[in-house]
């Protein structure tokens, strides 16, 4: 499962050619760090990428855990993928 995570992290970036370029991943982003998005309208967003049930429970496990968070560290994180997306390696050329 903790593969499927990483595989995840990395895929999408690729899928969308990083930096904040690809609305949808920032919409994935955003979703995951939403406390008003709930583990259910989650693993609905990403459907088409979750279609075992394994898949579903990783993504369950990983909003959840966002869920758990206070919304200072929700709003950090936030504020660090601004930060990604902004720097010279994810700037389009």
């Amino acid at each position: 499962m903790k593969l499927l995570r990483v595989l995840v992290l990395i895929a999408l970036p690729l899928y969308c050619l990083a930096g904040s370029g690809c609305p949808f991943l920032e919409e994935v982003v955003n979703k995951t760090i939403s406390p008003e998005v709930s583990v259910s309208e989650y693993q609905n967003f990403l459907q088409d990428f979750a279609q075992t049930t394994d898949k579903k429970e990783a993504l369950a496990d990983v909003k959840q855990c966002f869920l758990n968070q206070s919304n200072e560290t929700l709003h950090n994180y936030a504020q660090m993928m601004q930060i990604m997306y902004s720097s010279t390696w994810c700037a389009l050329s």
